[in-house]
């Protein structure tokens, strides 16, 4: 015979109720939503591996401003696909870059509106790789300069953020000087910390252009397998001087996110990737799943698990249900 005067189910009789005593609160002020900008003009286009994402070019980016102020989302991180690659990636810091126009482009559009730029080389290298290569190898110091000089460039064009995802060592380091030098002390760095060689890069591949050529990233990308490395990497880029650290993926992760969160001070993100994006959009497109359920469901684990900020292209759908109470 139990207790009958403990009864957990008492504070689950009602929404309001429940609402009021529930233990992971979030906000749409949490939420950044990664955005595509293509070089060229009149491109608006859906990504086939990520249905209801698509590519803008600076002359159609109203169209995700559009959607942006319709949800209330008001963060975003941008990626840029070039016309033009190098071994070099050469275009990842020019001046008229892809993503430089898509900053100042964005800034006119909604002066409000926070921007975060993703500093890599994947999308700007003819190879695919993340850095500048040695044979068949990526050189992590040579690499170290060039990502400096690209998170130089978006700042200078007026990103509010960077966030570096290559995973060469010392590269928040680079860029925290870089910065500092030339009159950006201000600008915080969201280091992707803790990013793994993961199997759910898939459809942003394919996005984004940049699977490499030959080859693949564990060299520079963490083993899935390991959970002390993660911390240790995430403890580099807080002496290093980052502001913000992620776990990245999400869902495959959420040990990681919890562990990280138990031994860091600063604001947490996760990136949601493509390949769990594209799981839900796929299993909801064959009648599986309540897409809208485990979208939320989804990212309630991921706030449960001790993230502050949620990267994700779910971000607009997602602040709908924040607001309508469906989660936190």
């Amino acid at each position: 015979m139990f207790d009958q005067s403990i009864r957990p189910r008492r504070l689950r009789t009602s929404d309001t109720l429940r609402r009021m005593v529930r233990e992971t609160r979030v906000s749409p002020d949490s939420l950044v939503y990664p955005a595509f900008i293509a070089e060229g003009e009149h491109i608006y286009r859906e990504i086939p591996s990520l249905p209801g994402q698509y590519h803008y070019s600076p002359d159609e980016l109203p169209r995700l401003v559009e959607r942006l102020c319709a949800h209330g989302v008001s963060r975003v991180m941008l990626f840029g696909l070039p016309a033009h690659k190098d071994a070099e990636g050469t275009a990842a810091w020019a001046e008229d870059g892809i993503v430089q126009q898509g900053i100042r482009r964005l800034r006119d559009l909604m002066p409000g509106l926070y921007i975060i730029t993703d500093v890599c080389m994947c999308e700007y290298t003819s190879h695919g790789h993340c850095g500048i290569l040695c044979g068949h190898e990526v050189d992590n110091d040579r690499t170290l300069e060039c990502l400096a000089r690209i998170a130089l460039s978006h700042a200078r064009a007026g990103a509010d953020m960077v966030a570096p995802s290559d995973m060469m060592d010392g590269r928040v380091a680079a860029i925290r000087r870089v910065l500092d030098g030339n009159g950006f002390c201000n600008i915080p760095i969201m280091a992707y910390s803790a990013k793994f060689a993961s199997s759910f890069y898939g459809p942003f591949r394919d996005a984004a252009g940049s699977a490499p050529a030959f080859g693949d990233r564990k060299s520079y990308q963490m083993d899935w397998h390991n959970a002390r490395e993660a911390m240790r990497e995430c403890a580099l880029d807080v002496r290093e001087g980052a502001d913000i650290i992620m776990v990245k993926p999400a869902l495959a992760y959420l040990d990681l996110i919890h562990e990280a969160r138990s031994r860091f001070d600063l604001p947490l993100a996760a990136y949601s990737v493509s390949g769990e994006y594209a799981m839900i959009k796929a299993a909801a497109a064959a009648g599986l799943i309540d897409e809208h359920g485990v979208m939320c469901e989804s990212a309630a684990a991921v706030y449960r698990a001790g993230a502050d900020i949620l990267i994700t292209y779910y971000a607009c759908e997602l602040a709908g249900a924040i607001r309508a109470g469906e989660i936190g």
